[in-house]
């Protein structure tokens, strides 16, 4: 029994020996140009211009917060100055502690080649330790430009961090989960920030006319929401030029209002910059003050959202318009308003336009607006963003993404998430009418995404920057110390509007994690079913394969081995085209792959079986242009592979070389035992009868030279090209839980009907299509 078994063992080797030598892993065939992201170096007036620019697109929601913050801390009115001494005191270090030195001296370090929000860091992550869920991805994905990563000494702590994240699936399930969580609350956000900042805004309309209905006020944010989401397929490009003045010249009206109410009403405000009156507002209200924290908490509304558009200005622009500029004007005006309050304490429900001066009332009121809208537009945009990212990491069905923008990459949107934001803002603002449930349910999803982002931050700290884990503590207890008081806060909120965040959480988090558990699921038995690359070779002569004129394009999710559908279309069929391709397209944790990077080609088998594997390499912000012919650029890279291929040969014994690394390539790669068949190294237990010359010719022409072969594969190309996609449905096994089979026969499997096909991502023409059936029971 033992010889069986070693004997068995041994067959089994060498066929793995043989199929890894015909079907080798593209180890060389990435690029050596290794070049780690270092952020360009700006003249100091070029800055000063950035830095303008980026009060237009980053901070338009963290600005307008003063439109509705007060009168959410206090919205059964307010009796005591020194409660609203307290609250400003809360704001103001609230304010420094979050945006100010949180994020813009510590989060944004964290970036991912200038990309921000959550799934960057993710991203991060998965580039350091190995944590994606979905295993496509080769050493070879690690010589990319772009793909920035540091290793770590064996005994390091960073390093026992890794092996720690990576010991068990179930944490990094929980990593996932996480992100997911973070994600959720994200969109959540861009669906209520437009809905409070554009409703606060319209609310001015009714200080000249005290007895206007408020349903006037929610028509007249309907329709501004409604003209603000029917404008997105223009693209803030097109206006974006717009946004930075109003918003400067927003904030420098807030700022100067502020001081003049300072001035005018009561300078004694400015003692609240003593954190002392914080014990003294918490000792004297007690759980009323603690609740209270929902509504000072949405001062930093917008911070997160200042993250997720950080992929348009460098990280010092950002910070010289925080600390200079948007900083000191919302300080200057949450302390002017509270002067007002002091004296006002009847008008606190509207203390922002109740303090502006009559004189430059209606001005004021409609930049405001304008400032709303701008407001509501970058959050939308940060939205566009996110989801962007999590289609493109396997978390997201797949939907439309147009690129709306020549200058800006992350300049996207995407139609049928717009509509659905759209419904659901209006849904939210006609629902509650007032800003007060409307900012409960804000504050829910704005702390949640800042705790995740803390949560993050650890691995981040520990494993990227390799930070001592004093450091690491200290930023995470702050951090904490800050922000779970703002969580239990919110709690006491959920049955106030606070459910509203949640509910849309549930709901996207539902699609995410059914979609993703279904796309790996889906990977997994493909993985397991696919065919031997020797075995399919072998096939030839004994089933009587016909080579057709053509090329045909076979697209797979793997990156080695047949997929199971072709070997259902060949057994089915037993036709195969004069030249095969596999094309695996995948996209990485890489916010892009460059365009001379992006397809790596190899040749599979000796010369004569005319087939070929290709890899497309996509990152998470890179988009399928219309005018990009994706058949075009499959073929130009076989061909140039072709091209190079034959101005090596005899400089090297290996074929591990991709279109890019065989300009670079000078070391040659030997095997021991091996000889050599068109090129090919392969065992000399090698069994496999080559393809009869015959059944590869096309008009009487094979392609045994350099010339030969690219009249060769012109001519397959005029004979026709074929795209060969499978178009499998997933089922549940019967043995499956009640949950697996409702999450993938009943949710997954809907969302795959209405998500975009492949086809229609790359842009393949309809006529070449030709889509394989086949069921996979998970």
């Amino acid at each position: 029994m033992g010889t069986e078994l070693s004997e068995e063992e041994t067959n089994r080797g060498v066929m793995w020996e043989l199929d890894r030598n015909i079907d080798q892993p593209m180890d060389e065939e990435a690029g050596r140009l290794k070049t780690m992201y270092r952020e360009k170096k700006f003249s100091s007036l070029l800055l000063v211009r950035l830095a303008f620019q980026s009060l237009g697109v980053v901070f338009g929601d963290l600005g307008t917060s003063p439109l509705y913050v007060f009168y959410n801390v206090f919205p059964d009115g307010v009796h005591d100055d020194e409660d609203i001494i307290g609250a400003l005191s809360l704001i103001i270090y609230s304010l420094t502690l979050i945006p100010l030195i949180k994020y813009v001296f510590i989060v944004l370090r964290a970036n991912d080649n200038g990309q921000g929000g959550t799934f960057a860091l993710y991203s991060l992550l998965c580039r350091h330790a190995k944590i994606n869920t979905i295993p496509n991805q080769h050493r070879t994905d690690e010589e990319l430009t772009t793909y920035s990563r540091e290793s770590h000494a064996a005994n390091s702590l960073a390093a026992k961090v890794k092996c720690w994240i990576e010991g068990h699936k179930y944490k990094r399930n929980v990593l996932l989960f996480l992100v997911l969580i973070g994600t959720c609350m994200a969109i959540g956000d861009g669906i209520l920030t437009p809905a409070i900042s554009v409703l606060s805004a319209s609310g001015g309309i009714r200080e000249e006319n005290h007895k206007m209905s408020k349903n006037v006020v929610v028509i007249v944010a309907v329709i501004i929401l409604i003209g603000l989401f029917c404008m997105q397929h223009y693209g803030t490009d097109k206006v974006g030029w717009l946004f930075a003045p109003i918003v400067l010249l927003y904030l420098l009206m807030i700022g100067s209002v502020g001081a003049l109410n300072i001035y005018k009403y009561d300078s004694a405000v400015l003692k609240a910059y003593n954190p002392v009156y914080i014990y003294r507002y918490f000792r004297k209200g007690r759980k009323d003050s603690w609740i209270s924290l929902g509504g000072i908490l949405l001062c930093i509304t917008g911070t997160e959202a200042l993250y997720a558009d950080l992929c348009h200005f460098p990280v010092t622009a950002i910070r010289i318009a925080f600390t200079l500029v948007v900083f000191p004007c919302l300080l200057l005006a949450y302390t002017g308003q509270a002067a007002y309050i002091t004296h006002n304490k009847d008008h606190v429900a509207d203390a922002f336009y109740r303090s502006i001066p009559d004189k430059i009332y209606w001005p004021a009121f409609i930049i405001s607006t304008a400032a709303a809208i701008v407001a509501s537009q970058a959050t939308i945009s940060a939205t566009y963003s996110i989801i962007k990212q999590a289609l493109s990491l396997g978390c997201f069905p797949r939907v439309k993404v147009v690129h709306t923008s020549k200058k800006f990459l992350g300049q996207i949107y995407i139609p049928d998430i717009n509509w659905v934001l759209m419904v659901l803002c209006i849904a939210v603002t006609a629902g509650f009418k007032n800003q007060n449930q409307i900012g409960n349910a804000y504050g829910t999803a704005v702390v949640i995404v800042m705790l995740v982002t803390t949560f993050l931050m650890v691995p981040i700290m520990l494993l990227v920057w390799r930070s001592h884990w004093l450091i690491v503590l200290l930023f995470t207890s702050l951090s904490l110390l800050v922000e779970i008081p703002y969580f239990s806060a919110v709690i006491f909120k959920i049955d106030q509007g606070g459910w509203v965040p949640l509910v849309i959480a549930a709901a996207f988090l539902v699609i995410m994690y059914v979609w993703h558990y279904g796309t790996v699921k889906r990977y997994e038995f493909e993985i397991h079913s696919k065919v031997s690359m020797a075995w399919i070779l072998g096939l030839g002569p004994s089933l009587g394969l016909v080579r057709v004129p053509g090329i045909g394009f076979v697209y797979t999710e793997l990156a080695s081995g047949v997929p199971t559908i072709f070997s259902h279309f060949i057994t089915n069929l037993p036709a195969i085209h004069s030249v095969v391709v596999f094309v695996c397209v995948k996209y990485l944790p890489v916010y892009m792959v460059p365009q001379e990077e992006r397809f790596l080609v190899k040749r599979i088998g000796p010369k004569n079986f005319h087939m070929f594997r290709c890899v497309a390499r996509y990152g998470y912000k890179d988009l399928h242009k219309k005018d990009d012919d994706f058949e075009t650029l499959l073929y130009e890279s076989i061909c140039l592979y072709v091209r190079l291929d034959s101005m090596m040969e005899g400089y090297s014994d290996s074929e591990e070389y991709s279109v890019l690394d065989l300009n670079v390539r000078t070391n040659n790669v030997t095997n021991g035992g091996m000889s050599e068949i068109g090129g090919l190294s392969h065992s000399s237990h090698d069994s496999i009868v080559p393809v009869q010359t015959g059944l590869v010719r096309l008009s009487g022409q094979t392609s045994q030279t350099f010339g030969d072969e690219l009249e060769f594969l012109n001519a397959c190309k005029d004979a026709g090209v074929v795209h060969i996609l499978g178009n499998t449905v997933v089922r549940a096994r019967r043995d499956s839980s009640l949950f697996k089979k409702v999450a993938v026969d009943y949710v997954y499997a809907f969302l795959r009907r209405i998500c975009r096909e492949n086809s229609v991502i790359f842009n393949l023409p309809h006529e070449s299509l030709l889509n394989v059936g086949q069921i996979y029971y998970i």
